[in-house]
């Protein structure tokens, strides 16, 4: 069926499948699949102005009609590599035409731009014309692409849906010498079940790219997924490391586990790495920001003009992260978040997790100057009045679904348990774990 472009506000043909734009009502929404559209995506955060309808309105109304809706809420400064994915992901799941919109359309049709010119269907050179051709001024595609080919380090980032983590491989551009960081091994706690999967997507990339791993790197002893490091040093030969901290983590979940044989002293790991310690990925410098809060042994790797986060901020939509684990403090996690935020402000921050608010797709990627004017945590915010949030929004949280099953295995590098005497594995979780000495940081 064709569809018919002058159902919607100031809509243009873009593509065979793609139309973008102005904002719709919900009414225009509900008569889309009428008219050949299979899918809708929402390039317009919630609330840019008051008028709009809110993205769940949005949902119910085109889902009503059978059709797919994705929110995918950019501005023209904080686009992302993952935002330019999940649009063209969008796109794919329907064979039927889709029609994206923001306020004017101007967004959407520069994240399709993107997307064609980082895969090659589209020249830089041609945006100017092409922009022409739709009516639609593709400068922020232009200077989109600009400024990423001068990024270093290019970071891929890798959503893993079951524990809303990312994965990643930050890559020299010059040496395609490149450190993984957070890589995640699967555990399905139903069937008790481990899988690479997620790990082995990361080797794909290494193998397709043609890339050498210089480092495996854990920010902290996770307590939501499995460390794939111990598995991905045995695939490419990589040293692993991570924060020297790791001792003390080691002795408070070792009380805990009642494991007095795990050595304590991060032994299972080929480097600690010191606060303010300096390295290399391929050509570019590296440091280590040390930056305890969440655990007493989190730190995060400052590769080029990336800063890896972990659990410190989250995306400036969801807040910071929780810092009441054993051996956490919201006082220092504090502390930590003023430590990034020194960083220059267009240096990358990739967060550890995203929840994903009001349903959108996943995000990972923000700014220093992005994250200090838009964090609710920490904008107009003393240290006292953080302390006081984060510790009462803490206690509303339960613990999350893996953590007793995957701290055993990250406090060792990422093994599993060895093997008992009939050749079967075991997890430890210890009864009423909450209750004792060693989870309120007595080892």
């Amino acid at each position: 069926m064709s569809c018919d472009s002058s159902t919607t506000p100031a809509t243009r043909r873009i593509s065979d499948r793609l139309f973008v734009s102005a904002q719709p009502s919900l009414t225009d929404l509900a008569g889309l699949a009428g008219r050949g559209f299979g899918a809708v995506i929402s390039n317009r955060p919630a609330h840019e102005d008051a008028d709009q309808p809110d993205p769940a309105d949005e949902r119910r109304a085109t889902e009503a009609a059978g059709m797919r809706f994705r929110f995918i809420p950019v501005t023209t400064a904080t686009i992302t590599d993952a935002d330019v994915r999940s649009f063209q992901e969008a796109m794919a799941a329907t064979g039927s035409p889709v029609l994206a919109h923001c306020k004017t359309g101007i967004r959407s049709a520069n994240l399709y731009a993107i997307g064609e010119a980082l895969d090659g269907r589209i020249d830089p050179a041609a945006l100017p014309a092409l922009g022409a051709q739709w009516g639609i001024d593709l400068s922020l595609a232009a200077r989109w692409l600009a400024t990423d080919e001068g990024r270093q380090p290019r970071v891929k980032g890798f959503f893993h849906p079951h524990t809303s983590s990312i994965q990643y491989i930050a890559t020299d551009r010059a040496t395609r010498r490149c450190a993984v960081i957070d890589p995640v091994l699967d555990f399905d706690e139903t069937s008790g079940a481990v899988s690479t999967e997620s790990a082995d997507l990361l080797l794909s990339h290494i193998a397709a790219e043609r890339l050498t791993v210089d480092w495996i790197i854990d920010t902290h002893a996770h307590a939501d997924h499995f460390s794939a490091a111990h598995y991905l040093h045995g695939k490419t030969d990589a040293p692993t490391a991570i924060g020297a901290g790791i001792a003390d983590a080691q002795r408070l979940w070792r009380s805990i586990y009642n494991s007095p044989a795990l050595s304590a002293d991060g032994a299972q790991w080929h480097h600690l790495f010191e606060a303010g310690e300096r390295f290399k990925v391929g050509s570019i410098d590296a440091t280590i920001l040390f930056s305890p809060g969440h655990t007493p042994a989190s730190v995060t790797p400052v590769i080029g003009d990336a800063a890896f986060v972990h659990d410190t901020f989250l995306m400036p939509d969801s807040g910071t992260a929780r810092a009441d684990f054993p051996g956490g403090s919201a006082r220092d996690l504090w502390r930590s978040l003023q430590a990034i935020l020194e960083l220059p402000d267009k240096t990358r921050l990739f967060v550890g997790h995203d929840y994903q608010p009001d349903g959108r797709t996943p995000r990972w990627e923000s700014s220093v100057g992005v994250q200090r004017s838009q964090n609710p945590h920490v904008v107009g915010l003393s240290q006292d009045e953080f302390v006081t949030m984060r510790e009462s929004r803490d206690r509303t949280l339960p613990l999350p679904q893996l953590m007793l099953h995957a701290l055993q295995v990250n406090i060792a590098g990422g093994r599993l348990p060895p093997l008992e005497d009939n050749g079967q594995r075991y997890l430890r979780i210890p009864i009423n774990a909450r209750s004792m000495p060693a989870w309120r940081g007595s080892p």
